[in-house]
């Protein structure tokens, strides 16, 4: 049996997404699931950006990514980020190509949604008055 390399962790939002390598024939499977069966094309394709920059490594391996939480954009994104390190742990051309066309793929996003505060309505706006 090969061993997996991994995990590589990306992260978005409350989305946590942890990646494991293993010699194969270029699959992605997100939650065990092929990624044909995830989102839509737009989304695919957010996810395979980072993979585009070392194409012989992504034909010969298949990747298993576990997602917890968040949105389908925020899994979309913590899932390219975990792939976008797990490529550039490899190699430091692959990883300068990969900041040259988008530095956030290995940077990671840290904003989050403010908390929602008691007795308002949501995180900042406060009920109204009718008096004052």
């Amino acid at each position: 049996m090969v061993k997996p390399m991994g995990p590589f962790v990306g992260r978005r939002k409350t989305a946590i997404a942890r990646l494991f390598i293993r010699p194969g024939k270029g699959n992605i499977y997100i939650n065990n699931q092929p990624i044909t069966y995830f989102g839509n094309e737009i989304i695919r394709n957010k996810i395979l950006t980072p993979l585009y920059f070392d194409e012989k490594f992504w034909k010969n391996h298949d990747f298993y990514v576990k997602v917890e939480g968040g949105g389908v954009m925020a899994i979309a994104d913590a899932v390219s980020f975990a792939l976008a390190k797990a490529l550039a742990s490899r190699s430091e051309t692959v990883a300068q190509r990969i900041k040259e066309y988008n530095r956030v793929l290995l940077a990671e996003d840290p904003r989050q949604a403010e908390p929602k505060k008691p007795n308002r309505y949501s995180a900042r706006r406060f009920k109204q008055k009718s008096y004052r």
